[in-house]
């Protein structure tokens, strides 16, 4: 097996933007630091709105071409981050984007939410092998505000967790390997309040409405947030990387829109709440490093 980073960090999401909205400060810092940083989306994205008008015709209700335009926008995303190892969950447009819950594209034969968790679990279970990362992070049960592929990339990436550990499980996609520390992306409720205050203090006209606090995903009370990672030094490696998927995210200054058009704030600290591992802070203290704790690899980030 070759050398690897003494640092390894993967990240599951369920469509392109969803890794630079909830962890793009994260993955520019860790990235920079001389980590190995990969990045495994599980979808096109093919059923997303379209915001800008000159794009509209590649939704899906018209030329059905979004997300191949998607591939694009996130790989310049990538390179906005410093990014190099960023895959689609087997292969590009493998599985298909499945659109809002309750929606007839749930029940589509390719759609990633009607594909059995174990099927899915293949190729990221070979991916973990050969990454062979210390460190996961991915959304919560609830995929952070109940998407269907969201929820569905939450079960993937944990039961390929444990797959991937299993000696006895497929040898043939590489030799076992135990992620040491999984994180899910959480927002503390204090932080979402303030960061709505600020931008109704500074930017109150620069979107048509502002969004409610359940709009944003995975928030909870502070006193379950485990871990905290200060991306301030790359907060505008964030927003061009937020920027660069056009099709799904308008960004004005320090805050954003999706196709609601509806303003949010954009975290330059990332959150989130660690839930297999030893944790690397002493109890009743914040982690300030995913790394923390680990023999060998709790160095601190650029």
């Amino acid at each position: 097996m070759k050398d690897l980073p003494a640092r390894r960090l993967l990240l599951v999401h369920a469509h392109p933007d969803d890794e630079s909205i909830n962890n793009g400060a994260t993955m520019a810092k860790y990235a920079a630091s001389g980590a190995q940083v990969t990045l495994v989306t599980c979808t096109l994205g093919e059923e997303g709105e379209v915001i800008p008008a000159g794009l509209a015709h590649l939704a899906s209700d018209r030329e059905d071409r979004l997300g191949t335009h998607r591939v694009g926008e996130l790989a310049a995303a990538m390179r906005a981050l410093g990014v190099h190892d960023h895959r689609f969950l087997g292969g590009p447009g493998r599985y298909r984007d499945s659109g809002m819950m309750g929606v007839e594209q749930n029940h589509r034969e390719d759609a990633f939410w009607a594909t059995p968790v174990d099927d899915a679990a293949i190729p990221l279970v070979e991916i973990i092998r050969s990454t062979r990362p210390q460190v996961l992070i991915t959304y919560d049960p609830e995929g952070g505000y109940g998407h269907p592929d969201h929820i569905q990339t939450h079960r993937v990436a944990m039961r390929a967790a444990e797959l991937a550990g299993e000696p006895a499980y497929r040898r043939d996609l590489g030799d076992p390997h135990t992620i040491e520390k999984i994180y899910w992306n959480r927002v503390p409720r204090s932080v979402a309040e303030e960061g709505f205050a600020r931008l109704r203090a500074e930017a109150p006209g620069d979107f048509p409405g502002i969004a409610a606090l359940g709009d944003i995903p995975g928030v909870i009370d502070d006193a379950l947030i485990t871990t905290e990672i200060d991306g301030t030094r790359f907060a505008d490696a964030k927003a061009e990387a937020m920027r660069a998927h056009a099709t799904q995210v308008e960004v004005r200054g320090s805050f954003f829109a999706l196709s609601n058009h509806l303003g949010q704030p954009i975290f330059a600290t990332e959150f989130y709440q660690l839930v297999a591992g030893e944790p690397g802070a002493p109890a009743g203290e914040r982690e300030r490093d995913l790394f923390a704790g680990l023999a060998g690899a709790s160095r601190a980030a650029a």
